[in-house]
């Protein structure tokens, strides 16, 4: 009976222990949790995490990807213009506004599943080995790229490569199959796409992005406008999605006066640093009249602003993108990087533009909803904060918060939109057209240098026959009389300007005829009158 009672006392004793052990066991643990969660509230939070992921996860890692993925997650937290850019992407965007890049020196387009030499760079390779404007590509070293649906951007990929590197681009001229060996080398980028007298008196300069050449450029062109008797310069910067600040500053710095503010720039880490003219602008005397968009953003924002808080000339479209952040990059010495916002920038009057980021959706879809909403279409549909009040120079009220909203509105026009027109659109047949009379008048059209003698071919050309047993013949599209009485007023023009472009003429061409029927340039000029 005793041993029972002593063997009873030991069972009880025994599960105390026991109890208290596996209670020390759980605390332990608890502590051990609690210590990870005092100690990981610091930036050390995700080494930590990463390290007992490596240590204790089930399957093989992708490290490298797990980093790319946590960087670009922590960024979204911020704004929506702090990215992180991984070496290829980071690559590809600094060489878009270098300058300069590695490659062959053409310009071409993919109107039928073919790309198409329009332009051959002056003292570029391809120049020098015979390329020639109307070549089709046909393959890549042996990579066959043509009519077989190849990604434009991937056919870019392949053409470019380093200085001194060679390709063989095989094209077909006429009935013949050429194959040219190239040596890479530097090929000047330009951001101004047209520069001209749009009419006695009046220059035209169209922009389409701020790179490291774009004031050099820019300046240049106004300086032979202004030799042709330019004493007005229209300044088109729509759709110029920016770039450079600095290449902002020298532009305005020239059209500005002594003291003149152009943009200042703060943030936490960041000193209010200001901006001012020199006095030294070569423009100050030219009237300007800049137009915008919504989509022109960042760099043209900080031009238009200037113009605008100065009342230096008047500011004409429809509201700017709305973008008054300022980004610094950061290298890493894997060739990634990031761009991270350290400052806002503020025009003149002290306004930011930067319009609300509250989630990357709203951010994003904002452009559309400006369609959606009617704005591009009608003033009255514009939204302003108009508790953000500011004014110009000269006491006009102007609003931030939101873009650069222009002087003068222009309505996006959708009355050419016929039948015919739309169906043209729809299956590129404009440009598909302007290929096939390169086609037939090549040596015609190889040898135009002067808009007389394009007036001439383009006149005698009868366009409306041809153009409409294209759009038969080729797409199937049939046009009435009364459908081409509606679409010929803007189609016409359009067609002449895409075959000009095929021309000595380039570029310039293309502008030069198509304005005519651009309703922002028609206002600039009414308004000039």
């Amino acid at each position: 009976m005793q041993n029972k009672t002593t063997l009873r006392i030991l069972e009880i004793v025994l599960g105390v222990v026991i109890g208290a052990m596996v209670t020390f066991s759980v605390v332990r643990y608890r502590e051990k949790q609690h210590l990870y969660r005092t100690e990981m509230q610091d930036w050390q939070k995700l080494n930590l995490i990463l390290n007992l992921v490596e240590e204790n996860y089930v399957d093989t890692l992708d490290k490298d990807g797990m980093t790319q993925a946590s960087i670009t997650a922590a960024l979204a937290k911020l704004d929506p213009h702090s990215v992180y850019l991984p070496p290829v992407e980071l690559e590809a965007s600094e060489q878009s506004l270098a300058g300069n890049f590695d490659g062959i020196g053409i310009q071409f387009n993919v109107p039928n599943d073919t790309a198409i030499v329009l332009e051959v760079i002056a003292g570029g390779p391809s120049e020098k080995v015979g390329l020639q404007p109307g070549d089709r590509l046909l393959k890549v070293d042996d990579l066959v790229i043509a009519g077989v649906k190849f990604p434009q951007d991937s056919m870019v990929s392949h053409i470019k490569g380093p200085s001194g590197s060679k390709v063989t681009i095989t094209v077909k001229r006429g009935h013949d199959i050429i194959p040219f060996e190239i040596t890479r080398g530097k090929i000047p980028v330009h951001s101004m796409d047209a520069s001209f007298m749009i009419r006695p008196g009046v220059g035209y300069i169209r922009l389409s992005k701020f790179s490291r050449t774009t004031y050099q450029e820019c300046h240049e062109a106004a300086m032979k406008l202004l030799e042709q008797g330019m004493d007005h310069l229209i300044f088109d910067i729509r759709d110029n999605s920016g770039g450079y600040m600095d290449q902002a500053l020298l532009l305005s710095n020239d059209f500005l006066s002594s003291g003149d503010t152009i943009v200042y720039m703060e943030g936490k880490h960041r000193p209010k640093e200001v901006f001012k003219a020199d006095g030294r602008g070569q423009l100050q005397s030219v009237k300007l009249s800049v137009l915008i968009s919504e989509n022109s953003a960042s760099a043209s924002e900080i031009f238009a602003g200037a113009i605008q808080d100065n009342d230096r000339g008047t500011v004409l479209g429809r509201r700017s993108f709305g973008k008054g952040l300022v980004q610094e990059p950061f290298f890493f010495t894997d060739k990634s990087g990031i761009r991270l916002t350290v400052a806002r920038y503020y025009t003149p009057s002290g306004r930011c533009i930067q319009k609300p980021y509250g989630t990357s959706e709203n951010y994003n879809y904002d452009i559309y909803r400006r369609y959606t909403n009617g704005e591009v279409f009608s003033e009255d549909s514009v939204k302003l904060n108009k508790e953000d009040v500011h004014h110009t120079r000269s006491g006009r009220i102007v609003y931030g918060g939101g873009g650069i909203m222009p002087d003068v509105f222009v309505p996006m026009d959708t009355t050419r939109a016929s039948r015919f027109h739309i169906e043209c659109n729809r299956k590129t047949t404009q440009m598909r057209f302007a290929s096939d009379i390169f086609d037939r008048y090549t040596k015609t059209l190889a040898s135009i240098d002067s808009y007389e003698a394009m007036d001439r071919f383009l006149d005698q050309l009868n366009i409306k026959a041809k153009f409409l047993d294209f759009a038969r013949q080729k797409d199937g599209i049939r046009c009435t009389e009364a459908e081409w009485a509606e679409s010929a007023p803007y189609l016409e023009p359009q067609l002449r300007a895409l075959i000009a472009r095929y021309s000595k003429l380039g570029d310039n061409a293309f502008y030069k005829y198509y304005l005519p029927v651009d309703d922002t340039v028609n206002k600039a000029l009414e308004l000039i009158s």
